[in-house]
């Protein structure tokens, strides 16, 4: 009888220990598709951002612009009208043509016209972050992006910025490969 009952129990604690296997085996599935899940409302969130912060903008569509009537960037607003988050996208924006950076969202090419009107724009406004702007632009008018990286840096974080830092400043064939990418 004791045999009978040894015998009885190994068999229940196998079949407990198989069916365990398998809600374990469950679980983990389910588990592993909500971090796929997580994942992909990551990076649908990344591509809403690139797409809220003005996409990729070159010298030439910057040109049919303003045969359309519009800003520099392509869009309707006139350089008195601009915000401090106008100033820190199209500021960030451009840099990205410059800087090293792991993830770059958003592109506008500089251009001295895109430079000059939003210098323009400074005297025609009062905004928070001006002295930042100003500096900035200014140096970037006289052909200066030598701390082009820490310009970026330094509008990322006004932003809120946690992915993308500038490391560092991209040469001359570097920068014309990134733009070449943007086309």
């Amino acid at each position: 009888m004791n045999k009978l009952i040894v015998f009885l129990c190994i068999i229940a604690i196998s079949i407990l220990g198989y069916f365990g296997v398998l809600i374990l085996s469950d679980v983990k599935e389910a588990s592993n598709d909500r971090n796929d899940t997580k994942e992909t409302n990551v990076s649908k969130s990344i591509e809403d951002i690139r797409e809220s912060i003005g996409g990729t903008i070159t010298e030439e569509q910057a040109a049919s612009y303003k045969e359309q009537g519009l800003n520099p960037f392509g869009q309707s607003k006139t350089a008195d009208q601009l915000t401090d988050a106008d100033y820190q996208e199209y500021i960030h924006g451009m840099s990205h043509q410059k800087v090293k950076a792991e993830q770059k969202w958003g592109f506008y090419q500089i251009t001295p016209e895109r430079i000059h009107w939003l210098l323009e724009g400074l005297d025609a406004t009062a905004l928070k972050h001006e002295e930042i702007y100003r500096t900035i632009l200014e140096k970037w008018a006289k052909g200066d992006f030598t701390t082009a990286d820490v310009d970026h840096n330094t509008i990322w974080e006004i932003q809120g910025g946690n992915i993308g830092r500038a490391t560092g400043v991209l040469t001359p064939e570097e920068e014309e490969a990134y733009i070449r990418t943007q086309r």
